[in-house]
């Protein structure tokens, strides 16, 4: 336990700090596995509409310092590629 008063209030700040970045990452995560479940269920175009807010709610997960640059960047070229790759297996099914 934290014994002087500036340990004992940055015991505090960081309590609310990792409160806020657990929901900023959760949302995220939640978008994410939204986003996932559309694309394994064949909604395609709705998920092309979310897409954009899934994307949003990465950056925003960023600018919070929630997650580094790189990080976001690497899980929005992830969900584009998921959605890329449905597209082309989709449209090979229909070729068939």
């Amino acid at each position: 336990m934290a014994n002087t008063k500036a340990a004992k209030k940055a015991a505090r700040q960081s309590i609310r700090k990792r409160q806020r970045n657990r929901y900023h990452l959760s949302r995220m995560r939640t978008y994410i596995k939204k986003f996932r479940k559309m694309v394994e269920a064949g909604q395609l175009k709705e998920a092309e509409n979310f897409l954009p807010e899934v994307q949003k709610i990465i950056m925003h997960t960023w600018s919070k310092g929630v997650i580094t640059k790189r990080e976001a960047s690497r899980r929005v070229s992830r969900v584009y590629q998921l959605l890329n790759k449905a597209k082309v297996q989709a449209q090979q099914q229909e070729e068939k």
